[in-house]
């Protein structure tokens, strides 16, 4: 399969930023200062930069890691890689074998379908939820990332959706403000993401499904819980109709 160019970050990233910034790469006129996120933690920058990796294939199904190796890689100490794959491991997209290694799990469309049958019931209860109970601020990002996937639906650009996808799947989490939900959420999100990367190219329409994730996204940002429930049901059926589709790929 065709892989993206996108090469492993041999440094470490600046601060994390906020969607507006990794959507768009433009400020909005707001009224006083803007709010200043907390710096973000060498184990959370572990995470975000290995996930990334192992959800585009970088790091493929099937390959060994070691904590040394990707301490070396990735210029970030053993502790907070250790902690990041252990976070990785109760999201499914690594297996951590004693005394043997870390295998990066493999992909199996039959059981992203049972994935998906959960992520539909969670992804309606967080878009109804932020809907209503998302602020100002998570709004107006949420429109930030509708407006991203606007462009990267327009210019077919995989890499920028993937992040995209990224933030707009985080801050739905947050703007729920149910963290019963929020934790069931992340254990599915990298591997529904995964999948999407590795068969895109074969069975997927990357445009419309930027798209759906832009129309769901200026929803929740109106505060239409009905639209929002809509729009993410909207969003499943092309994403198991997607992976349906790879079983004959």
């Amino acid at each position: 399969m065709a892989r993206s160019n996108l090469a492993p970050s041999r440094k470490a990233p600046g601060p994390r930023q906020r969607p507006a910034d990794k959507a768009a790469g433009r400020q909005r006129n707001l009224a006083g200062p803007p709010a200043v996120e907390p710096p973000e933690t060498l184990t959370e920058q572990a995470y975000r930069i290995i996930e990334e990796q192992i959800v585009t294939l970088r790091l493929a199904p099937g390959e060994v890691l070691s904590e040394q190796m990707l301490s070396a890689t990735y210029r970030i100490g053993r502790t907070p890689v250790r902690e990041a794959l252990q976070r990785l491991a109760r999201e499914g997209l690594i297996t951590i074998l004693p005394r043997k290694g870390i295998l990066v799990s493999d992909i199996n469309p039959r059981s992203q379908l049972l994935v998906l049958e959960v992520r539909r019931e969670l992804e309606r209860l967080l878009s109804r939820a932020g809907a209503e109970r998302a602020s100002a601020e998570q709004r107006a990002d949420m429109l930030d990332i509708a407006r991203g996937m606007d462009q990267a639906a327009t210019a077919n650009d995989d890499i920028a959706f993937m992040r995209l996808d990224r933030d707009f799947n985080r801050l739905m989490v947050e703007a729920a403000h149910n963290d019963y939900a929020a934790r069931s959420m992340k254990l599915l999100q990298g591997l529904s993401r995964r999948f999407w990367y590795m068969h895109y190219r074969e069975a997927a329409d990357l445009p419309l499904c930027a798209r759906l994730h832009a129309n769901q996204a200026r929803a929740i940002a109106k505060g239409d819980a009905e639209a929002a429930a809509r729009g993410s049901d909207k969003l499943m059926d092309y994403v198991e109709s997607f992976t349906r589709a790879t079983v004959s790929v």
